[in-house]
């Protein structure tokens, strides 16, 4: 199979994180004898430097002729100083309206090997598989108006969290067709005690999760449902989300299951899925090698398996990084006591040789 793919290494860590996601990809493609053409181009602070713009023309135009896209990670305090238009955020915010993205899609597993590497108790977190559908076209990041006004001290910024009913209605069915195939149940978290847009959520989820009668659908106050993710994360198995909401919780979930450096995403509804990892640009730790490459990685196990259709491929890849974590590896940020960490370029290149050394057998790697 041909596999075209537009890479876009972004800012701080991305670069380092993208190139062992590449070199994961590749060592699947020769495994199942697969071509793979990949064109880079530039995002965020990056192409901010080489062009004044966080997302040129040329890589809107480049992503859509792909059949995915793998990005890194965008994000730098030094373009603070930037107006909001040319912020490297806003390149990514643009690049998921271009591409269509509407539905978020974020597993949060806990690996029985990064039991002790969670900040909770090991019986609290054994067991997690947790699946966010964050809804990402919507809510206070891309409502209408938005300003700040005044002169300080008295200035005054207006951001409006805005929801349509058919764009609820698109993300709750994606939710619960994706219930279909795990474990049956959805939690669809708002504040409907608060807000008209939750109340427009609550009402339109339920309507929606009467299609699917074979779906147990419960309804959470994003604030309880963030007490509950630290408390009893086994209970949620698709946790259906707004903009904001889907954003603060799975990076929550990043750490209840032992980093937000192993969470992989990937951005669908459109022709193009945009599949990256959830940590962001890291820009503390850029250039240290010190960066985790899983999340990255396991983004290609999702673009095998949601892209492409080959879920042969998409397994191959989660078995390698079980086989490494099994073995003892941690990079820096999964470390426990007793143990030395290992680069960022070491861990991609065991996960690649772990496909590249295994034999292949109805789907799994032995």
């Amino acid at each position: 199979m041909q596999l075209n793919i537009t890479v876009l290494p972004g800012d701080g860590i991305g670069p380092e994180v993208t190139s062992e996601a590449l070199r994961v990809l590749n060592a699947v493609a020769g495994k199942f004898e697969h071509q793979v053409r990949v064109n880079q181009k530039l995002i965020g602070g990056s192409a901010v430097v080489r062009t004044g713009n966080p997302l040129p023309d040329d890589t809107v135009q480049t992503c859509l002729s792909s059949n995915a896209v793998l990005l890194g990670a965008v994000g730098d305090p030094s373009f603070d100083r930037l107006p909001v238009d040319l912020r490297p955020e806003r390149g990514l915010l643009r690049l998921r309206q271009a591409l269509g993205a509407f539905a978020n899609l974020r597993p949060a597993t806990c690996f029985a090997p990064l039991l002790q590497s969670s900040p909770l108790r090991e019986e609290i977190i054994r067991g997690t598989d947790i699946l966010i559908v964050r809804e990402l076209l919507g809510g206070l990041y891309f409502g209408e108006p938005r300003s700040t006004s005044g002169s300080a001290p008295n200035r005054s910024a207006i951001d409006t969290m805005h929801y349509r009913e058919p764009d609820i209605e698109r993300i709750a069915t994606v939710a619960f067709k994706l219930a279909q195939a795990r474990s049956r149940r959805v939690t669809s978290v708002d504040k409907a005690n608060v807000l008209d847009c939750s109340r427009l959520w609550r009402d339109v989820v339920t309507r929606i999760g009467k299609h699917y009668p074979d779906i147990e659908l419960h309804h959470m106050y994003v604030d309880s449902a963030a007490m509950a993710l630290v408390s009893r994360p086994s209970q949620f198995d698709v946790l259906l989300t707004e903009n904001m909401f889907g954003d603060i919780l799975s990076d929550q979930a990043g750490a209840v299951v032992g980093s937000i450096g192993i969470l992989p995403s990937a951005s669908l509804g459109g022709p193009v899925g945009l599949y990256e990892p959830v940590h962001g640009s890291a820009p503390d730790i850029a250039g240290k090698g010190t960066a985790n490459p899983i999340g990255a990685i396991l983004s290609i196990a999702m673009m095998f398996r949601h892209s492409f259709e080959l879920e042969e491929e998409a397994v191959t890849v989660e078995s390698a990084v079980l086989a490494v974590l099994n073995k003892g590896y941690r990079t820096e940020d999964i470390s426990t006591v007793g143990r030395f960490p290992i680069q960022c370029a070491e861990m991609g290149r065991r996960i690649a040789e772990s496909i590249s050394h295994a034999e292949i057998r109805t789907g799994q790697l032995t």
